[in-house]
Formats: C-alpha cells, structure tokens, sequence
C-alpha cells in the first residue's frame, strides 16, 4: 500500500469524509450492495444506510464486489427507507432519490453548494419506494440518451457520486 499512497483501514477510518450518506432502498442483489460500498470507499463516503430487504455484510457474495470496503466504509440497517430519510433529515441532510420523476433536476445541471446529501438508490426493478420518494426534498435524475432509460444501480451510484464529489476531491486529498 505505501507505494500506492493508500491509507491504512485504522488511518481511513479516521480521515475526514465526503458528507454524503448513501441510501439503499431493498437491492436484492448483493454484488450490488457490494459495488456501492466499493464506490463510496473510492469517494469516502460518510455512510450507507441498507435499508429494508438489501443485503448486509458480511456475506461472501458482497465481499466479493466490494474488496474490502466493508471494513472502511460506515454502514447502518433500517428497517424502512423512510426512517433512515427521516433520521437524516434529523441531521439536516438533504435527501434526494436518484430517479427519473416529473420535476426531477438533471444531474450535469445540478448545482451542490455546501450541504450534506444523502442520495437514494432505489429497487432494481421497482426504483425507490414511493413512501421513501414523498419525503425525499427532490429528485436528481442521469441525463440518458439510449433507448433503456436505466442504469444498473452500481452504476447510477458511481456516476452520482463522482459528479456530487467532483469538487471535494482536492480539498479531501489534503
């Protein structure tokens, strides 16, 4: 790791976070689970919230995809995606779904300022809950130009949070 520049796991856990918490609302798959965790490593990420039915560490098959990641990056379990929304927004996050709804921001135009997110990804064939989606304070959507109009949730994830950690690399590195 030292001629990688790599933190330690001890070192990691200590190092200042991306205030960005990422919501996992009932993924049935557990490479899924496994990505997010391997992808919210890569942008230190403060948390995952598995909320629901998703997967919990540790399980080989989520390990499998996240290398590790299990053992750097926060994670809590909800019963309901709605209550880790409300527990958030008790913390003043900032909660958006990553979905493709009527009034949804695209995300090239979307503009964070200093606030702390906390992004939802939602079921792989149903999206987010519509309960957890009415108390969502607005929805960021990935501009698409093919025909499927959907991402696999590990990619909508990496995609949302380099641009929602574009600005932070810098000051995060230092």
């Amino acid at each position: 790791m030292d001629e990688l520049d790599r933190m330690t796991v001890a070192q990691f856990k200590e190092a200042k976070k991306n205030p960005i918490v990422v919501v996992l609302d009932n993924i049935r798959s557990m490479h899924n689970v496994g990505s997010v965790f391997r992808t919210a490593d890569a942008f230190r990420i403060e948390a995952i919230c598995l909320c629901g039915y998703t997967p919990q560490p540790p399980h080989r098959d989520i390990q499998k995809t996240a290398l590790g990641a299990t053992e750097t990056v926060n994670w809590l379990y909800y019963p309901t995606t709605k209550e880790a929304i409300e527990d958030l927004k008790k913390f003043d996050y900032t909660v958006l779904a990553i979905e493709q709804v009527e009034g949804s921001e695209s995300l090239d135009q979307f503009n964070n300022t200093d606030r702390k997110l906390a992004i939802v990804l939602g079921n792989e064939v149903e999206g987010v809950d519509a309960e957890a989606l009415a108390i969502c304070d607005g929805c960021i959507e990935i501009p698409q130009l093919g025909m499927k109009h959907s991402l696999n949730i590990s990619v909508a994830a990496g995609i949302v949070l380099w641009k929602l950690s574009e600005s932070k690399l810098a000051q995060l590195k230092g």
